[in-house]
């Protein structure tokens, strides 16, 4: 427990990316957060859906703003005494604010009707543009891929429509499991399902104290999704997009 503490507390500097082609054994297992890694909000659907209610918001301003208001969110004590549905509440509410859409009754009805699409089908429903090549790669490497993503119970559906569960033998879903990122015992539900070992597993995520701090606790490695560039100071190896993680995940291998 006093390595976690000193990750949440002083997070050191550590190399950015990786640059590795070669493939050893070591890691046998990939875990995958599905939403901001695989699949990214439909910020075309939530303008689309404000325009509806007489609210402008283009989905390029919408997606611009998501980085830095997901950032910081992704602390320590915030994701203690939070959610995730709570967190979830809270990016979009600070996206909409950062782009200037009026708090009001028309925002609130808009959003109504967000989450009760998100509900049924799964807001997050871009798929990235390297995760079928990405999946494809760690598949010719022999990993075993599983998904542990804090969702709302549609993600295999989602999934499916995108294409992408095909990928997966097992995809964990926080709202069926009933446990969520960053407890431990998600991770190892996961473990015990794919018949893995947490030394030879190794976790890909986006946010730094749900994923990279839950997947440690559980014994597991960690690697840390970062496109934008701000978790510089944080002490995990980092990855600029999704095409870098079969390199990333063989230097892992070599350590």
């Amino acid at each position: 427990m006093s390595a976690e503490c000193r990750l949440d507390v002083a997070p050191r500097k550590q190399p950015r990316h990786l640059v590795s082609d070669a493939y050893t054994p070591r890691i046998e297992t990939v875990f995958l957060d599905a939403g901001g890694v695989l699949i990214h909000p439909n910020w075309q659907r939530v303008s689309d859906t404000f325009a509806r209610h007489g609210l402008e918001a283009s989905a390029a301003s919408l997606r611009d703003a998501e980085p830095e208001v997901k950032f910081g969110i992704d602390t320590a004590d915030r994701v203690a005494a939070t959610k995730d549905a709570d967190r979830g509440s809270a990016l979009f509410n600070g996206v909409l604010d950062r782009t200037g859409v009026p708090r009001g009754t028309a925002r609130e009805a808009a959003l109504a009707e967000l989450y009760a699409y998100h509900m049924e089908h799964n807001l997050w429903e871009d798929v990235d543009p390297h995760a079928a090549s990405t999946l494809q790669r760690l598949q010719q490497m022999g990993l075993t891929l599983a998904v542990v993503s804090n969702a709302n119970g549609v993600v295999q559906r989602a999934f499916e429509r995108a294409g992408l569960h095909q990928y997966f033998g097992t995809i964990g879903d926080s709202h069926i499991e009933g446990v969520e990122k960053p407890d431990p015992r998600f991770f190892e539900l996961v473990l015990q399902r794919t018949a893995s070992q947490p030394a030879s597993t190794v976790h890909v995520g986006d946010l730094y104290h749900v994923d990279v701090v839950g997947a440690r606790r559980a014994g597991l490695q960690a690697l840390l999704l970062d496109p934008h560039d701000l978790y510089s100071a944080f002490d995990v190896t980092r990855i600029a997009d999704l095409s870098a993680l079969p390199a990333a995940i063989a230097a892992l291998g070599r350590m």
